[in-house]
């Protein structure tokens, strides 16, 4: 996982928009939230997180088949973040795509990896999820601009024997909620104009009433679905690690499931709604603090813009311990990243060089005919 070096409080929020600590606790469970400064962006953070994932894997850059990111807020809308991230760890065998599907970009992204796998066409498959959100937030508008933040999350999915793994997916969408959480402008709908701009229409733009009715009836009806196409029973589940947007919603999801929140991974008190990226960043800590241990039962679950939902119900099988790198491997990615980024300056410069030799000998060319 990545998140920025900038961190926001409550009280940093409360110099800047009518807000306190204890509204935006009381009423989203959030203390802190991580934002990009001038300089980091989407692309930056998925790589680091990827690397990270690397090296946790033991796994080689060369070896990897399919990238796939998911993000709403890419650095560009082409090329792909997942193609900076095949760029830039030097992954030349590797397909990269984006997948929007909002908050459930991960969740969506990790179903779709594991469906590549399982069709027998790849063998190793790198999955993150991203979003810097606090570049397209009005932060002026304290309804919104006090629940999120910014990061990215990344594991490996590698073919394998055995028990462990991904049991089941759960994919879902109601395209007829499109209008509550979404960018209106920016696209070949409302292309960027002067007006837009004036308008704010290029702002995050929410209905929160009934995002939070649609949340808390989504979560436990698709962590019920995707552990009934598992065959595993409510009472077996070890741990729901679900999109940490709000405190709320995760409580009253809770009591639907009737589990305890014991059994939820929550973080967004540090990290707000990090997007795409709530998942696997909350995934990677209950893995560090030795929460998630081999044989546990995990469902991870997310719901956004689209609107859109998604489940993985998965049986986790390694300890962390398992996978630390030998010093020389590491030192062998490193090497392969620097390879990479010489390998991309050189192929910039060959480019340009060919088009200064193509405008030199176009000039002899018309020098001589006239």
């Amino acid at each position: 996982m990545c998140v920025p070096q900038r961190c926001l409080t409550n009280d940093d929020l409360a110099q800047i928009v009518d807000t306190s600590d204890e509204w935006i606790r009381s009423r989203t469970g959030i203390e802190t939230r991580y934002v990009c400064s001038d300089g980091e962006t989407t692309a930056q953070l998925s790589i680091a997180a990827a690397r990270a994932a690397l090296q946790m894997a033991d796994a080689n850059p060369r070896d990897i088949d399919l990238i796939l990111v998911g993000t709403t807020t890419p650095d560009h809308l082409m090329p792909s973040t997942a193609c900076q991230v095949q760029d830039a760890l030097g992954a030349t065998r590797a397909g990269a795509l984006d997948v929007n599907a909002g908050c459930s970009g991960f969740v969506y992204a990790l179903a779709m990896g594991h469906q590549a796998i399982a069709s027998g066409e790849h063998n190793l498959v790198l999955v993150i999820g991203a979003d810097t959100l606090s570049r397209t937030i009005n932060w002026q508008d304290r309804s919104i601009c006090v629940l999120f933040g910014d990061g990215a999350g990344a594991v490996l999915l590698r073919a394998t024997e055995g028990p462990a793994g991904v049991l089941a997916t759960l994919l879902g969408s109601d395209g007829s909620g499109a209008d509550l959480l979404m960018i209106p402008a920016g696209g070949s709908a409302m292309p960027a104009t002067a007006q837009t701009v004036e308008q704010g229409l290029h702002y995050l733009q929410m209905n929160g009433r009934e995002v939070f009715r649609f949340a808390t009836t989504i979560i436990p009806r698709a962590v019920h679905q995707v552990a009934a196409k598992a065959g595993l029973p409510i009472s077996e589940i070890d741990w729901v690690i679900p999109h940490q947007a709000n405190l709320r919603i995760i409580d009253a999801a809770a009591k639907r499931l009737k589990l305890p929140e014991e059994h939820f991974i929550i973080n967004l008190q540090r990290y707000g709604n990090t997007s795409a990226a709530s998942v696997p960043i909350a995934l990677c800590e209950a893995i560090a603090e030795g929460k998630i241990r081999p044989g546990q039962n995990i469902v991870l679950v997310g719901f956004g813009a689209g609107l859109t939902w998604a489940a993985v119900a998965l049986k986790w099988g390694i300890e962390p311990e398992e996978a630390i790198s030998p010093r020389w491997r590491r030192w062998w990615r490193s090497l392969i990243y620097r390879w990479a980024r010489l390998r991309t300056d050189l192929r910039h410069l060959g480019r340009q060089v060919t088009v200064l030799l193509i405008r030199l000998t176009e000039r002899r060319v018309n020098g001589k005919k006239g």
